[in-house]
């Protein structure tokens, strides 16, 4: 089996740690391993697959090496600086950033979702928002089957979405310590409030989900509104999802589809209080789909509840995902 050399920018934060753990669980076949970082990360030691490798400070010579792809995952202002001097010495970049998600020419990818974007890159290509990804999969499941026609978002996101400090504000909220990273406390408590709040009254994190959702299903004009909550849950997103389809359905073909759709574990028998949450949804890659069922307030319409580890699926396990499709379509 060919090996590949991969690189890690962000390797000591949460996600580059969970890029690592998901490569091992995948076995991915690495020859040599370069973890990026900071200058104050730089020297650190991080252990993977029974070996340590010293942090390096992220340079722009840091690519001045063999490297076939590489996960980033240090913010927007990082990828925007480095991916593109990457990308230029011969590395694809998969990107964890909201940097290059909305740029034309850089594909925005979910492997169960949209495989063949992956093919259009240009050396970069883009990981969605966690809450989107989670929630494309049922998506193209129905509107593969029925065509969708609108799309209603209300999202209950973990407090790791926001990293280290918002885990911090929620462990330390509940002992009574006052926020450091929210607006408000965050421990008994629900923000309808993530990232800044935009002109039109919507924040970023809403517009990137309706923005996100339309690329990723090849939509432009898909109707798609959104309300983004952050809510006292350590990690796994919730998404209630209010669908409205082009035709009408059957709930029995709509529970088959979901069960044969790769990425999506059917978590739906409420006479014996089986359906997703968070608290089963952590450690795991899937999407859990449940709660499924018919509006009778508007036709061709179904409510569903979507749930996923948002360091996983949401963002980690997605990137490596798109890193093992780039070498099963040949193109590293």
């Amino acid at each position: 089996m060919k090996r590949y050399n991969i690189a890690i920018v962000g390797a000591t934060g949460m996600v580059g740690r969970k890029f690592l753990e998901v490569l091992a669980e995948k076995k991915f076949p690495i020859e040599n391993l370069y973890l990026f970082a900071s200058s104050r990360s730089a020297g650190n030691e991080i252990e993977y697959q029974g070996k340590k490798y010293v942090v390096e400070e992220l340079t722009e010579k840091s690519f001045d090496r063999n490297i076939d792809i590489a996960l980033f995952s240090a913010g927007a202002s990082i990828s925007k600086k480095f991916s593109p001097i990457a990308a230029k010495k011969g590395v694809i970049v998969v990107d964890n950033s909201s940097a290059f998600r909305m740029e034309k020419d850089i594909p925005l990818v979910v492997p169960e979702v949209n495989p063949d974007d992956v093919e259009k890159h240009n050396g970069i290509i883009a990981n969605p928002n966690c809450s989107t990804i989670q929630s494309v999969l049922p998506l193209k499941a129905l509107d593969k089957k029925y065509g969708i026609k609108r799309v209603i978002y209300s999202t209950y996101q973990a407090v790791s979405g926001s990293g280290v400090k918002g885990v911090a504000d929620l462990q330390n909220g509940l002992k009574g310590e006052e926020p450091k990273n929210y607006p408000y406390p965050i421990a008994n408590n629900c923000l309808p409030h993530i990232d800044v709040f935009l002109d039109n009254g919507y924040t970023k994190e809403e517009i990137k989900m309706i923005e996100e959702t339309r690329k990723i299903l090849g939509k432009p004009e898909l109707p798609v509104t959104a309300t983004c909550v952050r809510v006292p849950v350590e990690n796994s997103h919730s998404v209630s999802m209010n669908i409205e389809l082009e035709e009408d359905f059957d709930l029995n073909e709509v529970f088959e589809l979901f069960n044969n759709f790769e990425g999506i574990i059917l978590q739906d028998d409420v006479q014996n209080n089986i359906y997703p949450m968070p608290l089963f949804a952590s450690g795991k890659n899937e999407v859990f789909i449940g709660r499924i069922r018919k509006d009778f307030s508007n036709p061709n319409t179904l409510n569903l509840w979507c749930v996923a580890d948002n360091i996983r699926k949401g963002a980690a396990t997605n990137t490596v995902q798109i890193a093992e499709l780039l070498i099963k379509k040949g193109l590293v």
